[in-house]
Protein backbone atom coordinates (compact mmCIF):
# COMPACT_ATOMS: atom_id res chain seq x y z
CA UNK A 1 0.00 0.00 0.00
CA UNK A 2 1.50 3.00 -0.91
CA UNK A 3 1.23 6.63 1.50
CA UNK A 4 3.46 8.45 -0.62
CA UNK A 5 0.23 9.81 -2.86
CA UNK A 6 -1.49 11.94 -0.88
CA UNK A 7 -4.57 11.41 -3.20
CA UNK A 8 -5.53 7.97 -2.19
CA UNK A 9 -7.46 9.59 1.27
CA UNK A 10 -9.66 12.36 1.47
CA UNK A 11 -9.33 14.88 3.56
CA UNK A 12 -10.24 14.63 6.95
CA UNK A 13 -14.09 15.64 7.49
CA UNK A 14 -17.41 14.82 6.87
CA UNK A 15 -18.81 14.25 3.10
CA UNK A 16 -22.29 13.52 1.96
CA UNK A 17 -21.43 10.28 -0.23
CA UNK A 18 -23.49 7.64 -2.60
CA UNK A 19 -23.17 4.14 -0.49
CA UNK A 20 -21.34 2.55 -3.60
CA UNK A 21 -19.07 5.30 -3.43
CA UNK A 22 -18.14 5.40 0.11
CA UNK A 23 -17.50 1.77 -0.40
CA UNK A 24 -14.90 2.20 -3.46
CA UNK A 25 -13.57 4.89 -0.84
CA UNK A 26 -12.92 2.68 1.57
CA UNK A 27 -11.40 0.18 -0.67
CA UNK A 28 -9.02 2.90 -1.69
CA UNK A 29 -7.91 3.89 2.28
CA UNK A 30 -7.70 -0.03 2.43
CA UNK A 31 -5.33 0.13 -0.25
CA UNK A 32 -7.06 -1.27 -3.39
CA UNK A 33 -4.71 -0.98 -6.27
CA UNK A 34 -6.39 -2.82 -9.07
CA UNK A 35 -10.03 -3.02 -9.87
CA UNK A 36 -11.73 -5.70 -12.84
CA UNK A 37 -15.65 -5.14 -12.91
CA UNK A 38 -17.80 -5.11 -15.60
CA UNK A 39 -20.95 -2.42 -15.37
CA UNK A 40 -24.03 -4.18 -13.59
CA UNK A 41 -26.85 -2.15 -12.48
CA UNK A 42 -27.05 -1.53 -9.18
CA UNK A 43 -23.48 -1.59 -8.48
CA UNK A 44 -21.72 0.51 -11.82
CA UNK A 45 -20.69 3.23 -9.51
CA UNK A 46 -17.99 1.36 -8.00
CA UNK A 47 -16.49 0.99 -11.25
CA UNK A 48 -17.41 4.41 -12.20
CA UNK A 49 -15.92 5.95 -9.63
CA UNK A 50 -12.65 3.89 -9.47
CA UNK A 51 -12.00 4.55 -13.29
CA UNK A 52 -11.43 7.98 -12.19
CA UNK A 53 -10.07 7.55 -8.58
CA UNK A 54 -7.83 4.49 -9.06
CA UNK A 55 -5.51 6.19 -11.75
CA UNK A 56 -5.01 9.36 -9.38
CA UNK A 57 -3.07 6.59 -7.07
CA UNK A 58 -0.85 4.60 -8.92
CA UNK A 59 -3.72 2.00 -8.95
CA UNK A 60 -5.48 0.23 -12.82
CA UNK A 61 -9.18 -0.14 -13.35
CA UNK A 62 -9.88 -2.24 -16.02
CA UNK A 63 -13.69 -2.87 -17.80
CA UNK A 64 -13.16 -6.61 -18.45
CA UNK A 65 -15.12 -7.67 -21.29
CA UNK A 66 -17.60 -9.81 -19.11
CA UNK A 67 -17.81 -11.05 -15.61
CA UNK A 68 -15.39 -14.07 -15.82
CA UNK A 69 -13.04 -11.92 -17.04
CA UNK A 70 -13.41 -9.71 -14.69
CA UNK A 71 -12.93 -12.11 -11.12
CA UNK A 72 -10.06 -13.61 -13.00
CA UNK A 73 -8.17 -10.57 -13.66
CA UNK A 74 -8.97 -9.55 -9.75
CA UNK A 75 -6.79 -13.29 -8.52
CA UNK A 76 -3.81 -12.47 -10.98
CA UNK A 77 -3.10 -9.12 -9.72
CA UNK A 78 -4.01 -10.05 -6.16
CA UNK A 79 -1.33 -13.00 -6.84
CA UNK A 80 0.97 -10.59 -8.72
CA UNK A 81 1.18 -9.07 -5.28
CA UNK A 82 -1.51 -6.06 -5.04
CA UNK A 83 -4.90 -5.45 -3.10
CA UNK A 84 -7.62 -6.83 -5.78
CA UNK A 85 -11.56 -5.96 -5.56
CA UNK A 86 -14.45 -6.40 -7.84
CA UNK A 87 -18.30 -5.21 -7.64
CA UNK A 88 -21.17 -7.49 -9.14
CA UNK A 89 -24.85 -7.77 -8.63
CA UNK A 90 -26.42 -11.73 -8.80
CA UNK A 91 -26.35 -12.48 -12.13
CA UNK A 92 -22.36 -11.41 -12.29
CA UNK A 93 -21.71 -13.31 -9.35
CA UNK A 94 -23.17 -16.45 -10.82
CA UNK A 95 -20.72 -16.24 -13.28
CA UNK A 96 -18.00 -15.79 -10.83
CA UNK A 97 -18.45 -18.53 -8.75
CA UNK A 98 -15.97 -20.60 -10.28
CA UNK A 99 -12.92 -18.91 -10.20
CA UNK A 100 -13.90 -17.84 -6.63
CA UNK A 101 -13.93 -21.60 -5.82
CA UNK A 102 -10.57 -22.04 -7.60
CA UNK A 103 -9.45 -18.41 -5.39
CA UNK A 104 -10.60 -19.96 -2.03
CA UNK A 105 -8.50 -23.41 -2.54
CA UNK A 106 -5.67 -21.34 -3.90
CA UNK A 107 -6.23 -18.87 -0.67
CA UNK A 108 -5.63 -16.03 -2.71
CA UNK A 109 -7.30 -12.82 -1.00
CA UNK A 110 -9.52 -10.30 -2.57
CA UNK A 111 -12.43 -8.27 -1.70
CA UNK A 112 -15.93 -8.60 -3.64
CA UNK A 113 -18.81 -5.66 -3.34
CA UNK A 114 -22.37 -7.97 -3.97
CA UNK A 115 -24.71 -4.80 -4.52
CA UNK A 116 -27.81 -7.25 -4.39
CA UNK A 117 -30.98 -6.50 -6.69
CA UNK A 118 -34.63 -8.36 -6.85
CA UNK A 119 -33.70 -11.71 -8.64
CA UNK A 120 -33.92 -14.45 -10.19
CA UNK A 121 -31.37 -13.11 -13.24
CA UNK A 122 -32.98 -10.39 -14.64
CA UNK A 123 -36.55 -10.45 -12.70
CA UNK A 124 -38.10 -7.72 -11.35
CA UNK A 125 -36.89 -3.60 -11.07
CA UNK A 126 -33.10 -4.15 -10.90
CA UNK A 127 -32.63 -0.90 -8.61
CA UNK A 128 -34.77 -2.77 -6.05
CA UNK A 129 -32.84 -4.19 -3.21
CA UNK A 130 -33.31 -8.28 -2.12
CA UNK A 131 -31.00 -10.04 -0.77
CA UNK A 132 -31.38 -13.07 -2.19
CA UNK A 133 -27.35 -13.86 -2.96
CA UNK A 134 -26.60 -14.57 0.68
CA UNK A 135 -26.93 -17.86 -0.14
CA UNK A 136 -24.55 -17.80 -2.79
CA UNK A 137 -22.36 -15.92 -1.03
CA UNK A 138 -21.44 -18.91 1.72
CA UNK A 139 -21.54 -21.48 -0.50
CA UNK A 140 -19.92 -19.26 -3.63
CA UNK A 141 -18.70 -22.61 -5.61
CA UNK A 142 -18.08 -25.86 -6.00
CA UNK A 143 -16.05 -27.88 -3.10
CA UNK A 144 -15.97 -26.77 0.48
CA UNK A 145 -14.49 -23.44 1.76
CA UNK A 146 -15.52 -20.55 4.02
CA UNK A 147 -15.76 -17.33 3.07
CA UNK A 148 -16.37 -13.87 5.29
CA UNK A 149 -19.57 -11.59 4.67
CA UNK A 150 -19.89 -8.33 6.30
CA UNK A 151 -23.37 -6.45 5.98
CA UNK A 152 -23.19 -2.71 6.53
CA UNK A 153 -26.11 -0.90 7.67
CA UNK A 154 -25.48 2.59 6.31
CA UNK A 155 -22.55 4.62 4.02
CA UNK A 156 -20.13 5.43 6.85
CA UNK A 157 -19.94 1.22 7.65
CA UNK A 158 -20.00 0.80 3.69
CA UNK A 159 -16.62 2.99 4.34
CA UNK A 160 -15.22 1.20 7.56
CA UNK A 161 -16.22 -2.11 6.82
CA UNK A 162 -14.65 -2.42 3.43
CA UNK A 163 -10.97 -0.92 5.38
CA UNK A 164 -11.57 -4.49 7.55
CA UNK A 165 -12.89 -6.84 4.81
CA UNK A 166 -9.82 -6.34 2.62
CA UNK A 167 -7.98 -6.56 6.74
CA UNK A 168 -9.90 -10.35 6.84
CA UNK A 169 -8.73 -10.82 3.45
CA UNK A 170 -4.50 -10.34 4.02
CA UNK A 171 -5.00 -12.03 7.39
CA UNK A 172 -7.07 -15.21 6.59
CA UNK A 173 -6.75 -15.37 2.90
CA UNK A 174 -10.34 -16.18 2.01
CA UNK A 175 -12.73 -14.58 -0.46
CA UNK A 176 -14.32 -11.61 1.59
CA UNK A 177 -18.10 -10.06 0.83
CA UNK A 178 -19.42 -6.76 1.07
CA UNK A 179 -23.21 -7.66 1.54
CA UNK A 180 -24.72 -4.64 -0.18
CA UNK A 181 -28.25 -3.58 -1.78
CA UNK A 182 -29.70 -1.64 -4.40
CA UNK A 183 -31.03 0.92 -1.71
CA UNK A 184 -28.06 1.04 0.03
CA UNK A 185 -25.42 1.15 -2.94
CA UNK A 186 -27.57 4.32 -3.98
CA UNK A 187 -28.36 6.02 -0.38
CA UNK A 188 -26.68 9.31 -0.21
CA UNK A 189 -25.68 9.91 3.33
CA UNK A 190 -23.35 11.94 5.66
CA UNK A 191 -19.56 9.66 5.89
CA UNK A 192 -16.91 10.63 8.22
CA UNK A 193 -13.68 10.42 6.77
CA UNK A 194 -11.08 10.24 9.57
CA UNK A 195 -7.33 11.47 9.30
CA UNK A 196 -4.97 9.94 6.87
CA UNK A 197 -2.89 8.61 9.91
CA UNK A 198 -5.94 7.28 11.92
CA UNK A 199 -6.57 5.00 8.98
CA UNK A 200 -2.73 4.14 7.72
CA UNK A 201 -2.64 2.27 11.61
CA UNK A 202 -6.20 0.16 10.61
CA UNK A 203 -4.53 -1.63 7.32
CA UNK A 204 -3.04 -4.37 7.19
CA UNK A 205 -0.50 -4.34 4.41
CA UNK A 206 0.52 -6.69 2.09
CA UNK A 207 3.86 -8.02 2.56
CA UNK A 208 6.43 -10.16 1.12
CA UNK A 209 6.82 -13.46 3.62
CA UNK A 210 9.97 -14.54 4.96
CA UNK A 211 9.29 -18.27 5.14
CA UNK A 212 10.00 -19.88 1.30
CA UNK A 213 9.01 -23.64 1.81
CA UNK A 214 5.27 -22.90 3.27
CA UNK A 215 3.04 -21.23 0.74
CA UNK A 216 -0.05 -22.88 1.74
CA UNK A 217 -1.96 -22.88 5.52
CA UNK A 218 -1.38 -25.90 7.36
CA UNK A 219 -2.37 -27.06 11.07
CA UNK A 220 0.59 -27.09 13.35
CA UNK A 221 1.28 -30.79 14.89
CA UNK A 222 2.52 -29.35 18.07
CA UNK A 223 0.12 -26.55 19.26
CA UNK A 224 -2.67 -27.64 16.96
CA UNK A 225 -3.72 -24.40 15.54
CA UNK A 226 -3.63 -23.39 11.97
CA UNK A 227 -1.14 -21.47 10.42
CA UNK A 228 -2.05 -19.11 7.94
CA UNK A 229 1.45 -18.04 5.81
CA UNK A 230 1.49 -14.45 4.22
CA UNK A 231 -0.42 -14.68 0.37
CA UNK A 232 3.10 -15.64 -2.21
CA UNK A 233 3.64 -13.08 -4.72
CA UNK A 234 3.94 -14.15 -8.29
CA UNK A 235 7.64 -12.84 -9.87
CA UNK A 236 9.55 -13.48 -6.40
CA UNK A 237 11.10 -16.15 -4.66
CA UNK A 238 8.03 -16.89 -2.27
CA UNK A 239 5.83 -18.44 -5.21
CA UNK A 240 5.20 -22.55 -4.96
CA UNK A 241 6.78 -24.66 -7.35
CA UNK A 242 3.08 -25.31 -8.44
CA UNK A 243 -0.54 -24.05 -7.70
CA UNK A 244 -2.78 -27.03 -8.50
CA UNK A 245 -6.69 -26.17 -7.51
CA UNK A 246 -6.83 -29.83 -5.96
CA UNK A 247 -6.09 -30.69 -2.81
CA UNK A 248 -2.67 -29.76 -1.68
CA UNK A 249 0.01 -29.45 0.95
CA UNK A 250 2.02 -26.41 2.63
CA UNK A 251 4.41 -26.37 0.26
CA UNK A 252 1.87 -26.52 -2.54
CA UNK A 253 2.05 -30.36 -3.43
CA UNK A 254 -0.89 -32.56 -4.17
CA UNK A 255 -1.78 -34.57 -1.52
CA UNK A 256 -4.52 -37.42 -1.32
CA UNK A 257 -5.57 -36.53 2.11
CA UNK A 258 -8.51 -34.38 0.87
CA UNK A 259 -10.22 -34.55 4.43
CA UNK A 260 -7.04 -32.90 5.92
CA UNK A 261 -7.27 -30.30 3.07
CA UNK A 262 -10.99 -29.63 3.09
CA UNK A 263 -10.54 -29.19 6.97
CA UNK A 264 -7.59 -26.54 6.83
CA UNK A 265 -9.74 -24.91 4.50
CA UNK A 266 -13.13 -24.72 6.66
CA UNK A 267 -11.57 -24.30 10.09
CA UNK A 268 -8.63 -21.63 9.75
CA UNK A 269 -12.08 -19.56 9.61
CA UNK A 270 -14.14 -21.40 12.12
CA UNK A 271 -11.23 -21.41 14.36
CA UNK A 272 -11.10 -17.68 14.85
CA UNK A 273 -14.66 -17.33 14.24
CA UNK A 274 -14.30 -14.87 17.77
CA UNK A 275 -11.95 -12.40 16.03
CA UNK A 276 -13.83 -12.51 12.83
CA UNK A 277 -17.74 -12.31 14.08
CA UNK A 278 -18.61 -8.69 14.74
CA UNK A 279 -22.49 -8.38 16.47
CA UNK A 280 -23.90 -5.71 17.89
CA UNK A 281 -26.94 -5.75 20.63
CA UNK A 282 -29.20 -3.13 21.69
CA UNK A 283 -31.71 -3.19 24.67
CA UNK A 284 -30.65 -6.65 25.27
CA UNK A 285 -30.43 -6.51 28.83
CA UNK A 286 -33.60 -7.65 30.06
CA UNK A 287 -34.94 -8.62 26.72
CA UNK A 288 -37.73 -11.57 26.12
CA UNK A 289 -38.10 -10.91 22.78
CA UNK A 290 -35.21 -10.33 20.22
CA UNK A 291 -34.45 -9.60 16.74
CA UNK A 292 -31.84 -11.25 14.65
CA UNK A 293 -30.99 -8.97 11.74
CA UNK A 294 -28.43 -7.35 9.43
CA UNK A 295 -28.21 -4.82 6.48
CA UNK A 296 -30.86 -1.88 6.50
CA UNK A 297 -33.47 -3.97 8.30
CA UNK A 298 -31.85 -3.35 11.39
CA UNK A 299 -32.27 0.43 11.11
CA UNK A 300 -36.14 -0.11 10.98
CA UNK A 301 -35.75 -2.19 14.05
CA UNK A 302 -34.40 0.48 16.12
CA UNK A 303 -37.01 2.10 15.88
CA UNK A 304 -39.64 -0.39 16.52
CA UNK A 305 -37.83 -1.63 19.74
CA UNK A 306 -37.93 1.76 21.11
CA UNK A 307 -41.72 2.18 20.76
CA UNK A 308 -42.32 -1.04 21.84
CA UNK A 309 -40.36 -0.50 25.12
CA UNK A 310 -41.92 3.03 25.25
CA UNK A 311 -45.09 0.58 25.54
CA UNK A 312 -43.21 -2.07 28.19
CA UNK A 313 -42.55 -4.50 25.98
CA UNK A 314 -38.80 -5.75 26.85
CA UNK A 315 -37.07 -6.58 22.88
CA UNK A 316 -33.82 -5.93 21.96
CA UNK A 317 -31.72 -6.26 18.98
CA UNK A 318 -29.14 -8.72 18.48
CA UNK A 319 -27.37 -7.39 15.18
CA UNK A 320 -24.90 -9.55 12.87
CA UNK A 321 -22.20 -7.19 11.02
CA UNK A 322 -20.78 -10.80 10.16
CA UNK A 323 -23.25 -13.07 8.36
CA UNK A 324 -20.90 -15.74 7.74
CA UNK A 325 -19.59 -17.59 9.01
CA UNK A 326 -22.53 -17.75 11.48
CA UNK A 327 -21.69 -17.66 15.16
CA UNK A 328 -23.70 -20.26 16.48
CA UNK A 329 -21.94 -20.07 19.84
CA UNK A 330 -23.06 -16.00 20.45
CA UNK A 331 -26.39 -16.57 18.93
CA UNK A 332 -26.75 -19.46 21.25
CA UNK A 333 -26.17 -17.66 24.17
CA UNK A 334 -28.31 -14.62 23.47
CA UNK A 335 -31.41 -16.63 22.70
CA UNK A 336 -30.93 -19.35 25.29
CA UNK A 337 -34.08 -17.66 27.26
CA UNK A 338 -36.19 -15.79 24.59
CA UNK A 339 -39.77 -16.27 25.00
CA UNK A 340 -39.64 -15.61 20.84
CA UNK A 341 -37.15 -14.41 18.55
CA UNK A 342 -37.97 -12.53 15.34
CA UNK A 343 -36.25 -12.41 11.99
CA UNK A 344 -36.94 -9.67 9.49
CA UNK A 345 -34.77 -9.82 5.95
CA UNK A 346 -34.74 -8.80 2.59
CA UNK A 347 -35.74 -11.96 0.99
CA UNK A 348 -38.20 -14.65 0.95
CA UNK A 349 -36.29 -17.85 2.24
CA UNK A 350 -34.82 -16.44 5.25
CA UNK A 351 -31.47 -17.74 5.24
CA UNK A 352 -30.04 -16.21 8.42
CA UNK A 353 -33.47 -17.37 9.95
CA UNK A 354 -32.62 -20.79 8.56
CA UNK A 355 -29.45 -20.56 11.01
CA UNK A 356 -31.34 -19.61 14.12
CA UNK A 357 -33.73 -21.97 13.56
CA UNK A 358 -30.96 -24.80 13.77
CA UNK A 359 -29.01 -23.35 16.66
CA UNK A 360 -32.16 -22.14 19.48
CA UNK A 361 -34.17 -24.16 21.78
CA UNK A 362 -37.02 -26.41 19.93
CA UNK A 363 -39.72 -24.94 21.86
CA UNK A 364 -38.59 -21.08 21.35
CA UNK A 365 -40.79 -19.65 18.43
CA UNK A 366 -39.07 -17.88 15.59
CA UNK A 367 -41.27 -15.41 13.07
CA UNK A 368 -39.86 -14.46 10.00
CA UNK A 369 -40.73 -11.17 8.13
CA UNK A 370 -40.10 -11.64 4.85
CA UNK A 371 -39.50 -8.32 2.30
CA UNK A 372 -38.42 -8.46 -1.33
CA UNK A 373 -38.05 -5.39 -3.63
CA UNK A 374 -39.19 -2.78 -0.71
CA UNK A 375 -37.89 -1.76 3.30
CA UNK A 376 -39.25 -2.90 6.08
CA UNK A 377 -41.21 -0.48 8.20
CA UNK A 378 -41.24 -0.03 11.79
CA UNK A 379 -44.49 -0.10 12.45
CA UNK A 380 -44.93 -3.97 10.53
CA UNK A 381 -41.52 -5.41 13.37
CA UNK A 382 -43.39 -3.67 16.24
CA UNK A 383 -47.27 -5.11 15.23
CA UNK A 384 -45.04 -8.32 15.30
CA UNK A 385 -43.50 -7.70 18.42
CA UNK A 386 -47.10 -6.87 19.99
CA UNK A 387 -48.27 -10.54 18.71
CA UNK A 388 -45.60 -12.76 20.00
CA UNK A 389 -45.31 -10.48 23.23
CA UNK A 390 -49.10 -11.18 24.19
Amino acid sequence: MSIKNNKRYLPEGKYVMMGNVAMSEGALAAGLNFFGGYPITPSTEVIEHLTKRLPEVGGSCIQMEDELASINAVIGASLAGVKAMTATSGPGLSLMVETISMAANLEIPFVLCDVQRVGPGSHGPVTSPHHNDLGLIRFAGHGEFQVIALAPMNCQELFELTITAFNFAETYRCPVFIVSDAYLGHLHEPVYIPPKEEIIKKVIKRELPQDYTKFFSYKDDMTGQYVIPKTPIAGTEYFPPTSLHLPHNYAGLPTSNSLEFMEMLIEKIISNIDKISITEEYRLEDAEIIIIAYGLPVRASYRAVDIAREQGIKVGIFRLVTVWPFPDKKVREVIKNAKAIIVPELNYTGFIAEQVERVKKLEIPIVKIPKVGEFHHPEEILNVIKEVSK
